[in-house]
């Protein structure tokens, strides 16, 4: 199954969680767990994070080439992008806190993709990136409290 199969999937999921949870017959706890695993927040989570490190080790190398930044940089917007379509997710603070982390690997990964002959851009894309990781430990800490509270 395709990557964009899933995610349309997911959206359609998403959906239905949000539905049933508008009408009360699925608890909070539930439509976020339900919501979690069909969006495959933890595996996306995982990827994000390693995509985010080859970023960071290439922006942190003098060496990296325009083309070694562009391809890792690309990269991670792209799997950036495919993670933030299956928000929102069925909790308000969940939503903004995976909002704010995919805004700021996108950015960090479009900074990063114009860093090759700028230190200034390399320490901007790796400031992004390094709040992102912030930002998405602490949602992924929100959803592990709320699935198993």
């Amino acid at each position: 199954m395709t990557r964009l199969a899933r995610a349309l999937g997911a959206v359609l999921v998403v959906g239905s969680s949000l539905a049933l949870s508008a009408c009360g017959s699925v608890s909070a706890s539930t439509a976020l767990s339900t919501w979690a695993a069909n969006s495959n927040l933890s595996s996306n989570s995982a990827q994000l994070v390693l995509d985010a490190r080859h970023a960071l080790s290439a922006l942190g190398d003098a060496r990296s080439t325009a083309a070694q930044l562009h391809t890792v940089c690309a990269v991670l917007d792209l799997e950036t992008l495919q993670a933030n379509a299956a928000l929102p997710t069925p909790d308000a603070q969940t939503t903004s806190l995976l909002s704010a982390a995919y805004t700021d690997l996108g950015d960090g990964a479009n900074v990063c993709y114009q860093a090759a002959h700028s230190s200034s851009k390399r320490r901007r894309a790796i400031a992004y990136l390094r709040r992102a990781g912030a930002e998405l430990a602490e949602a992924q800490a929100r959803v592990g409290t709320l699935r198993t509270g």
